[in-house]
């Protein structure tokens, strides 16, 4: 159970450095400041919370009961495609409907966290 979020981690993380070079070089003069901070908020989220998929996988490989860990993944990955997604679609069409997607993602994320916490109290 702990290899597909490792591997999605990275993935993430590879990813997370790719639209942030893009941002940085690509997009810079091309969108309004206000949009460039939008695409920078989902570019950190992405790698922090990559960062946090393969600290899953870590976790899962030595905690005992990973039915939680295993939905806070997935949970996780969720909150990328949803939060991020989201916010690096808004900057590039401006279309700000796009917006009301984003506070799912960030919910994701919240329970995830939470459920790693829980996880780890559980194991002692």
């Amino acid at each position: 159970m702990s290899r597909p979020f490792i591997v999605l981690g990275s993935l993430n993380a590879m990813l997370a450095v790719i639209l942030g070079a893009f941002g940085a070089h690509a997009l810079r003069g091309r969108l309004p400041a206000v949009m460039l901070g939008v695409w920078h908020t989902a570019e950190q989220y992405q790698f922090l919370h990559a960062l946090g998929l393969i600290g899953i996988g870590l976790l899962a490989l030595h905690l005992p009961g990973k039915s939680l860990l295993k939905t806070a993944g997935w949970l996780m990955f969720a909150g990328i495609v949803l939060f991020c997604g989201s916010l690096y679609l808004l900057a590039l069409t401006r279309v700000h409907w796009l917006g009301f997607i984003t506070p799912f993602g960030g919910m994701a994320f919240i329970i995830s966290w939470l459920l790693v916490a829980v996880s780890v109290w559980k194991c002692e």
